[in-house]
């Protein structure tokens, strides 16, 4: 099974330009906690967790750019990976979210841990376990 398989296909993307405020309106609308940040060659992404520990919380204006708050160094795969490579990838990144591109080098999706226990919750449930193992050490 590939990435392809299970992956979230709907992206919705953000320019470096769109205010925080913007950023977290459209993760309402789209009912999503995630949106990859495209700045000229540089990409980035910003979580709902992001927004409110990075902006919220330090009294950021919401009407500044997402750039501000947002991660860059983005891991991902592609969607023609296999999904347990993926997987594995996730946990040894201590990650719960992938960027998912085509062989193209354009965003083809995005691939979490929810998309793989939707399909194979052993998978997910092994991932899932490293992750939280190695966070509690921290």
């Amino acid at each position: 099974m590939q990435v392809r398989d299970v992956m979230t296909r709907q992206v919705i993307t953000a320019s470096a330009q769109t205010s925080i405020r913007e950023v977290a309106r459209m993760m309402s609308e789209i009912d999503s906690g995630i949106i990859p940040v495209i700045d000229g060659d540089e990409l980035g992404m910003v979580t709902d967790r992001d927004i409110v520990i990075r902006a919220v919380a330090e009294g950021m204006d919401t009407e500044g750019p997402i750039t501000s708050i947002m991660t860059t160094g983005i891991e991902s795969c592609l969607e023609s990976d296999e999904l347990r490579e993926a997987a594995t990838r996730m946990s040894d990144l201590q990650m719960r979210r992938l960027l998912v591109f085509d062989e193209d080098g354009a965003i083809a999706g995005i691939l979490s841990l929810g998309d793989i226990a939707l399909l194979n919750e052993e998978l997910a449930g092994v991932a899932l376990e490293e992750i939280s193992d190695d966070r509690s050490k921290l």
